[in-house]
């Protein structure tokens, strides 16, 4: 696509920034401070972190999520407190994490601290989907105590968690929204704790994969942001579109157990650009990016908070070859061997 001055000249009194590489390698559209991009380390083909952070400035991302406090992302980052950082703790540390705040405080001296300085680091997330499961009930424990630990420290990173779908026990219509009862064992307390601090609790919405497990029910258009007529109508609120459908339900689930006004981040979206046939074209892939993009820019949130902007997280920069084969494999912007991308997206 291509834009006039006067349309540049527009998209910028909207604040949108736009940033085009013309060696046609690079085409990135994004909001400012409201997209970011997951950057996952699982292949063996990856590019150096120093390259991946020259990639995200020259595409201009200002925010991105790293699931485990690795050293060379971090020290990769130093210096560029323009970027915000999410570091998330990995699942496997939780138990010995919440076995006391001396383990916690630990964990932060070696893993934080020595970034503090030159790292912007805005949100350290506990755990990635563990609630509900098994270890679910390790999650508040450990966000407690780091939750006192920045606050004695005066710092201004925000404490959450990461948690999927599968906490809603029903989704549709979005107003039936409710938690399973596991989750409402162990999520709510959660949710509790996040909103005496306003921190958002942060969700992975992924509308591929009910579109993909019900093709014939559910319109394609509907999942991609493809359409702009109602679909689904819930009593007052008319939804053209899955994601916004998804995210409501849970705002309803939250509210029925006492939490209102909870902020929240869409931490992971993305659709899948081959692994399931007809279902995963790097055009679909591209049209429900693309479309998420504008959706997230245009602020004007979801049926149920209108106006509301949205702040959200694209998955993922990178096609892993260490993920499970399949769509796994294929949630990625680039191509990790030459870093150009899959597919563009305007």
């Amino acid at each position: 696509m291509h834009y006039s001055p006067k349309m540049l000249f527009a998209l910028f009194l909207s604040c949108i920034m736009l940033v085009f590489n013309n060696n046609n390698n690079r085409v990135f559209v994004t909001a400012t401070n409201t997209i970011g991009l997951n950057y996952g380390l699982l292949g063996d083909n990856l590019p150096s972190p120093s390259k991946v952070i020259d990639l995200y400035k020259s595409i201009g991302i200002t925010k991105i999520r790293i699931f485990d406090p690795n050293t060379d992302v971090l020290n990769a980052l130093r210096g560029h407190r323009d970027i915000g950082v999410t570091v998330g703790i990995r699942d496997q540390d939780l138990a010995a994490l919440a076995a006391s705040e001396e383990a916690v405080k630990g964990w932060f001296a070696t893993n934080i601290e020595p970034y503090l300085a030159d790292v912007n680091i805005t949100f350290i997330t506990v755990g990635n989907e563990v609630i509900p499961g098994p270890i679910g009930p390790q999650v508040l424990p450990v966000m407690q105590s780091l939750t006192n630990l920045v606050k004695s420290m005066n710092l201004p990173i925000s404490i959450s968690t990461v948690v999927a779908m599968s906490n809603l026990g029903q989704s549709y219509p979005p107003s039936a929204g409710m938690f399973t009862s596991q989750a409402r064992e162990q999520l709510v307390p959660v949710l509790k704790l996040l909103s005496q601090t306003n921190t958002p609790i942060l969700v992975n919405i992924y509308p591929y994969f009910p579109y993909a497990s019900d093709p014939t029910s559910i319109r394609l258009d509907y999942a991609i942001f493809n359409t702009e007529s109602i679909v689904v109508q819930d009593g007052p609120l008319g939804y053209s579109n899955m994601f916004d459908a998804i995210f409501d339900a849970f705002v309803w689930a939250m509210e029925k157990e006492g939490v209102k006004d909870l902020p929240m981040v869409v931490s992971e979206t993305g659709w899948p650009s081959a692994g399931n046939g007809d279902f995963t074209t790097p055009d679909i892939a591209a049209t429900y990016n693309g479309n998420f993009i504008k959706h997230i820019v245009t602020g004007k949130g979801t049926p149920k908070r209108p106006n509301n902007g949205i702040d959200g997280f694209l998955f993922a920069t990178f096609n892993e070859n260490q993920k499970p084969a399949g769509t796994e494999q294929n949630f990625g912007l680039y191509n990790p061997s030459d870093m150009k991308p899959i597919y563009k997206l305007f």
